[in-house]
């Protein structure tokens, strides 16, 4: 992976407080220890870091108060945020609705970085990464989807999702471990 490579870790800055946010929680924590290694060895190789992020109802916020508000809170995603805190030379992306390019800068971010790939992770996967998938694709960026970097509220939903991003939208949804040694 160079430069032109960004990773977006969607919605993982989360308090879990939504229904069904227990179901999703055993997923979640799982992930975000692959995510926080691909992340580690992304930003060695100089690649850019994303987080597209729901901002739950709280237009008025920021991310960096999103993030501390969520990691320092007693719901269940706080460990999981501050697992995945984002550092100073990180991107934030603000979305108001499920796709992480909806009424976002997050095309004109990518542009001005000069990325052509993006490697997804996060969740919901057959929701907000998918619609930001699918959109990705519409503006032809090659994806990276891995199969264990992202989570729905069930094993099959993650599968049809991982089915659509890889016959449909052309993804490589190889295992987080294989982008690691690349």
């Amino acid at each position: 992976m160079d430069k032109q490579t960004a990773l977006l870790i969607i919605d993982m800055i989360n308090p879990l407080s939504f229904e069904h946010g227990e179901d999703i929680y055993p997923q979640t924590k799982e992930i975000a220890d692959k995510i926080a290694l691909l992340k580690d060895a992304m930003k060695a190789r100089g690649c850019p870091i994303l987080y597209v992020n729901d901002n739950y109802g709280k237009w008025q916020s920021d991310f960096n108060q999103l993030v501390y508000d969520i990691k320092t809170s007693n719901e269940l995603g706080a460990s999981i945020a501050a697992r995945l805190e984002p550092t100073e030379e990180d991107y934030s992306i603000i979305k108001p609705k499920y796709s992480g390019f909806f009424n976002t800068p997050l095309h004109l971010l990518l542009e001005h970085l000069e990325v052509h790939t993006l490697v997804l992770t996060g969740i919901v996967g057959n929701m907000c990464v998918q619609f930001t998938a699918n959109d990705a694709y519409t503006l032809e960026y090659t994806l990276v989807i891995p199969q264990d970097g992202i989570a729905s509220f069930t094993q099959k939903d993650t599968h049809v999702a991982l089915h659509h991003f890889e016959h449909i939208l052309k993804a490589d949804v190889r295992p987080i471990q294989i982008w690691l040694e690349k």
